[in-house]
């Protein structure tokens, strides 16, 4: 079907769709290698969600003490779960110190220790010498990291004269079903409501998570995996949807994030016996486990009527012993979400915590090059030509089953620049482009228009709440069979339910009805992704925790999980195998062993 849009044209040698992190360092960098890059944004740069990242990005500098970045790949395995691919890790490990400098050449304004370095803090999971003792591996600008970051980023991209297509909406990829390749992608300008159709040797997709599936999240409302979605649509997987982080310390009833750079300082979880309950669970880590250890503790307290207030449902998180000047000089933002958010003074009182929805480990599959991949034949992980993923909404996978905090700000700079190294090699500056297929982007302009006039009889808004009870009900911190097959139910009366969708604004500038439903139809996608690849691991590792598996089975489940979603909501799953071996001679691969803190 032919919709009447009138298209203004764009060809570019790369579009990154996506301004956070890992989008301004893809696009600085490609600018800089001399490609015509563009970068499409739904929100201002500095307002994209790598803005609200606190605690600091992980690096071995070795400022505080004697670090290694060999320490930190064995680290980052341990807290993967054994599910992380080790040649990633090293990878990202190894560029990590070089990673941080770089930022701080660029501007990054981090905090400084008396004798001027970089300062570090500790963060779970993070040790020396193999987990024999405690590590302050994580760089900080006290804790507003992210938001440094974004900014420094954003000059530099401005600098090396990317273009920025600001507050457009990238509504879906354009394939070439001769090849499989990707040739570009549609947007939607919310300004002037005009459609546009960008051209591209390469599209990276940086999109970021999608938290919003559930009803507590510390993503902000802009955290819909809008990438994931049009992977989906495009025909290819999710790699991993199941391994859903629940940060341990969101503040109770809005879920708004108090950094693990409170627990990295001194911070203490107390139950409502005033026992410090981490030594229980993690005896020699305590509140510096690993998050999902941390969310699983303090859902036991809660679940076993140790919680905290009226109806026991928190978890006190005491900062108050560290003193104001530390407060004041290295947790401002904590001081300040506690008293905007909670009502509670940090400086004198606890603050009201609960785990809430905070990261995605799962994603688009892609390689070290930022390309992303998939099964053809009997090679399980062939490239996408024109194709890349990086950050939250990819999975490379260095992550794996669960992520260790300041880990996602490290991967975010090392794959954005390991992506547009790739590109700079494989693509040729103002090289003529492919014919475009015939139709390209009818397809996308057709949903486009459907959903901006669909008249049914249920509200987005409605439908979107729904989907967030059942994901927040049957697929949270703990998981089990009958309670899964549940959710999976009730999320395909609600994938049934989009067909009576109502859109009341059908106008074409700043439409923000169409926008949420554009979303939602992402959401929705990933919700179901991650539900049945939940069903499916019948085991139980990292975030992943199934109270009728609640062992970890690598003879089974040491494999990845691929997860396609068709057209009527209806999912097939497919594997690959986790990645064993290091990437060089320089270390020696970490073969799977009890995980324990």
């Amino acid at each position: 079907m032919t919709v009447a849009y009138p298209i203004q044209e764009h060809v570019y040698d790369a579009v990154v769709v996506g301004a956070g992190g890992a989008g301004l360092r893809a696009t600085m960098g490609l600018a800089e290698a001399g490609l015509r890059t563009a970068n499409i944004t739904k929100v201002f740069p500095t307002r994209s969600h790598t803005v609200a990242a606190q605690g600091g990005i992980s690096a071995a500098l070795g400022n505080m003490a004697p670090d290694d970045w060999r320490w930190h790949m064995y680290d980052t395995v341990k807290g993967s779960d054994w599910l992380g691919d080790q040649d990633a890790i090293e990878y990202m490990c190894r560029e990590g110190p070089s990673a941080v400098i770089e930022l701080e050449h660029y501007g990054v304004p981090f905090s400084r220790t008396a004798e001027g370095k970089i300062y570090q803090r500790a963060f779970g999971g993070m040790t020396t010498e193999f987990g024999l003792g405690q590590a302050q591996r994580t760089c900080a600008a006290a804790d507003r990291t992210g938001h440094a970051i974004l900014h420094a980023l954003y000059q530099q991209s401005l600098k090396n004269d990317a273009k920025f297509f600001i507050e457009h909406f990238a509504i879906d990829l354009i394939m070439d079903e001769d090849d499989g390749a990707c040739r570009g992608v549609m947007a939607w300008s919310l300004e002037d409501g005009s459609i546009h159709r960008f051209r591209a040797h390469v599209v990276v997709l940086a999109t970021g998570g999608y938290g919003r599936v559930y009803q507590s999240t510390t993503g902000a409302h802009t955290c819909t995996g809008d990438g994931g979605g049009m992977a989906l649509r495009a025909g290819l997987p999710l790699q991993d949807a199941e391994f859903v982080q629940f940060h341990p310390t969101g503040v109770y009833g809005s879920g708004v994030l108090i950094s693990e750079a409170a627990r990295g300082e001194g911070g203490v979880l107390v139950n409502s016996k005033g026992e410090r309950f981490m030594e229980r669970y993690a005896p020699n880590a305590k509140e510096l486990a690993s998050r999902d250890v941390v969310s699983r503790a303090i859902t036991t307290e809660i679940r076993e009527g140790r919680g905290c207030g009226p109806a026991k449902d928190y978890i006190h998180l005491d900062v108050s012993h560290l003193g104001e000047q530390v407060l004041r000089e290295r947790l401002p933002g904590v001081v300040e979400n506690g008293r905007v958010f909670a009502g509670v003074n940090a400086l004198q009182e606890p603050l009201p915590v609960v785990p809430t929805c905070h990261y995605n480990m799962g994603g688009i599959p892609a390689n070290i090059g930022g390309e992303v991949v998939v099964p053809r034949g009997t090679n399980l992980e062939s490239p996408v030509p024109g194709l890349m993923a990086i950050g939250e909404g990819a999975c490379v996978s260095v992550h794996g089953a669960n992520r260790l905090g300041s880990n996602s700000l490290l991967d975010l700079v090392v794959f954005g620049r390991a992506a547009a190294k790739r590109a700079e090699a494989i693509v040729t500056a103002g090289a003529p482009h492919k014919e475009l297929p015939k139709a390209a982007g009818e397809p996308a302009l057709a949903r486009f228009d459907r959903l901006r006039h669909a008249r049914g009889g249920i509200p987005t808004a409605a439908l979107r709440q729904r989907m967030q009870k059942v994901m927040q009900t049957y697929c949270a911190v703990f998981r089990e069979t009958a309670h899964l097959d549940t959710g999976i139910a009730e999320l395909q009366a609600v994938w049934h339910d989009m067909a009576d969708i109502c859109v009341s604004d059908h106008s074409l500038i700043w439409n923000s009805d169409l926008v949420e439903t554009l979303e939602l139809d992402n959401l929705l996608r990933l919700a179901v992704a991650t539900i049945h690849s939940a069903r499916n691991r019948e085991e139980s590792r990292g975030a992943h925790a199934r109270e009728d598996f609640p062992k970890r089975d690598d003879e089974r489940w040491l494999k990845h999980t691929l997860a396609w979603v068709n057209a009527d909501g209806a999912v097939t799953i497919g594997y690959r195998p986790v990645h064993l071996k290091a990437l060089s001679d320089d270390v020696r691969a970490f073969p799977p062993k009890a995980r324990v803190y």
